[in-house]
């Protein structure tokens, strides 16, 4: 069945204005594709405010846990896992007056889901040992991006610990790995996407939840 495009904005911005009203906030951003009818859907679930309240809190929680941070490391998966790494890192110094070193980790020969081709990117030289480490990412999915941080990093050195932190943690685990501090829980389905945007590297901030 074939729509006017027209007649489609007008159902949009219809709709935009019925949520706005009903929950107080513009809750679907939408786009779409004029074949047959077919909506993609966006909701803002995170803002620049929510990214950095829930990043104030890990860090009170990994000072907590750890009664202090005396030889420990944080290491951010890139890309984004990086640049939440480094936000942690100032927050704690900012709130415990301690400078802890900050490392990015590239995963990529460690993965095991991805085809024959040969892998990019070089294998860890991070010194872990005997250091308490902060792993961070944007988004816990299936677990195996972290199955093979976790691989990079051992075969760096023997940690003390290894302690993960995610901003989002949307379900769907494929492997036994639990974080063990957590932005947000995002219930989702496998046909959804989340998208985690950092000014640094996108030119804005927020989380997403795509269908």
């Amino acid at each position: 069945m074939k729509i006017n495009e027209n007649s489609l904005n007008v159902y949009i911005d219809c709709l935009s204005t019925y949520f706005y009203y009903l929950f107080g906030y513009r809750g679907i951003e939408q786009s779409y594709a004029v074949k047959g009818v077919y909506m993609e859907k966006k909701r803002l679930l995170m803002d620049q405010d929510a990214i950095m309240r829930a990043i104030r809190r890990i860090s009170h929680e990994i000072l907590e846990r750890n009664k202090g941070l005396s030889n420990a490391l944080i290491v951010g998966i890139e890309r984004r896992g990086v640049i939440l790494a480094k936000r942690l890192q100032a927050e704690i110094e900012r709130i415990e007056g301690i400078h802890i070193d900050c490392e990015s980790l590239n995963v990529a020969v460690y993965r095991d889901d991805r085809d024959a081709r040969p892998k990019e990117g070089k294998p860890c030289t991070i010194d872990t040992t005997e250091k308490t480490i902060i792993l961070v990412d944007d988004v816990l999915y299936t677990g195996r991006t972290i199955r093979a941080a976790l691989n990079a990093l051992m075969t760096a050195g023997r940690p003390r610990s290894i302690q993960l932190a995610v901003l989002v943690d949307r379900g769907h685990r494929e492997l036994p790995i639990r974080a063990d501090y957590v932005g947000k829980n995002i219930p989702t389905s496998h046909l959804e996407s989340v998208r985690v945007a950092v000014a640094d590297l996108d030119g804005e901030e927020g989380v997403t939840i795509q269908e």
